[in-house]
């Protein structure tokens, strides 16, 4: 699986190029997995099962800080986005690695436990959400999408983002659910560029090892 590595880049932007990726690689143009890893200027998505009930404040709020408001085709609820949070985004063929939709998650949720542990922070899963934990706070959300079999969406793994956003919403559709990040959780502080190699590693590592 090839890595891609888009910096920092406006979500609107991201989505664009991951429906025309999976387009190409669903009509035979494109036959090799790849991963974007990005992070993006501060927005808050919606997913599929969840909305603007979600949301705590006035659009008016987050407007006058800038923040903006995407509706996405992916599974899940609300969640917020920003600049420190590690998001992932593979694009493959299900069928190609052999595996399921849950397995998939499952893989998802992997990468970014053991991202976690390189850093010292023990991250675990929950059976309230798909995404991982640190005790009750959650750590990294998942929310992918499929599209003839391609995968495309994601996971996002909190590192060292300003949490405050989150209490403005309900994450993932949970209410009193706090939000953590690696760099709140490990000593000394951590940084999006040291988790980067890190999660792609796993995730290479994971799904490569399903390849059928």
């Amino acid at each position: 699986m090839q890595l891609v590595d888009l910096g920092l880049a406006p979500y609107r932007e991201v989505l664009q190029l991951q429906l025309a990726s999976v387009d190409r690689i669903v009509d035979g143009y494109e036959s090799e997995s790849r991963c974007f890893l990005v992070e993006h200027p501060p927005v808050v998505t919606l997913g599929k099962r969840g909305g603007e009930q979600y949301l705590g404040v006035q659009e008016s709020f987050l407007k006058e800080r800038h923040i903006d408001i995407v509706s996405t085709g992916r599974g899940g609820f609300i969640t917020y986005h920003a600049p420190g949070q590690l998001v992932a985004y593979p694009l493959l063929r299900l069928r190609s690695y052999g595996i399921s939709v849950h397995e998939y998650v499952f893989l998802l949720e992997e990468a970014m436990i053991r991202t976690a542990a390189s850093f010292n922070v023990a991250a675990h899963r929950d059976e309230r959400n798909a995404g991982v934990w640190c005790a009750d706070k959650k750590l990294g959300s998942i929310g992918i999408a499929i599209r003839h079999g391609v995968t495309y969406h994601g996971l996002a793994l909190n590192v060292d983002l300003d949490l405050e956003p989150f209490s403005w919403l309900s994450p993932c559709g949970l209410s009193g659910v706090a939000m953590t990040s690696i760099s709140e959780q490990a000593e000394p502080h951590v940084c999006v560029g040291d988790v980067k190699s890190y999660l792609g590693q796993y995730l290479q590592e994971l799904l490569t090892g399903q390849i059928k």
